[in-house]
């Protein structure tokens, strides 16, 4: 599996004929490590409707024919743009060909009115990854530890969801295999130091922890 951080909390990750684009703020982003045009993934997971986040989907989806995963009311929006959409819900799992999607509460802004932000438990190929989107730390994360998490992408920024401490609180109760932080140092509000989390990681939990540039890549 090949893991590529494009930028902010946009990830593609690939695994055989699939490939999976998370939250695609591409345009506009001053951190992404390409354009919207490079992109060819077969699916499109967008946690919530905040521009940088929902981001070039849209146009990326009418383009591929990627399916989009998200929560309804965001869906209902997105399928104006005759794209294909599949809108569920919070706790709801999704049955795919390369395994399944499952909406994971999020604490945050959906970005559309009566919407309702999400993260992402994703059975890639055998694969278990958790995108968490933008969120505040929250006890519910104890319960991904039964879900036997290989990779969990975290945001760190802090101001707009958790911060490095909160990020570290969710690896102890996750105990995912390996992290990989995000949404930070795209803008100065949400300036840190993603070594500093490493290290604290690292140090206090053993799980192994992977800081990426936007467009570098690792396997997993």
């Amino acid at each position: 599996m090949k893991i590529r951080f494009i930028g902010h909390s946009c990830f593609l990750i690939e695994e055989g004929k699939y490939s999976l684009l998370f939250d695609p703020f591409i345009t506009g982003n001053p951190a992404a490590a390409v354009k919207a045009a490079d992109l060819n993934p077969t699916h499109i997971l967008v946690s919530h409707n905040h521009g940088d986040h929902r981001g070039d989907a849209a146009d990326i989806a009418k383009r591929t024919g990627a399916t989009v995963f998200t929560t309804n009311e965001i869906g209902i929006d997105l399928s104006k743009s005759c794209i294909n959409v599949a809108a569920g819900h919070i706790g709801g799992k999704a049955k795919t060909e390369f395994g399944s999607v499952k909406f994971f509460q999020a604490f945050h802004g959906s970005g559309i009115a009566g919407g309702h932000a999400c993260g992402f438990v994703v059975d890639l190929m055998g694969k278990k990854i958790y995108h968490a989107g933008d969120t505040g730390l929250t006890k519910d994360m104890e319960l991904l530890w039964k879900q036997n998490i290989d990779l969990a992408l975290l945001p760190i920024g802090d101001f707009y969801t958790m911060g490095p401490e909160d990020a570290l609180e969710a690896v102890k109760m996750i105990k995912p295999k390996y992290v990989i932080p995000m949404h930070y140092n795209t803008f100065p509000a949400i300036s840190q130091n993603p070594e500093a989390f490493k290290k604290a990681v690292e140090g206090e939990t053993g799980v192994k922890t992977m800081v990426l540039k936007p467009g570098e890549s690792m396997e997993m």
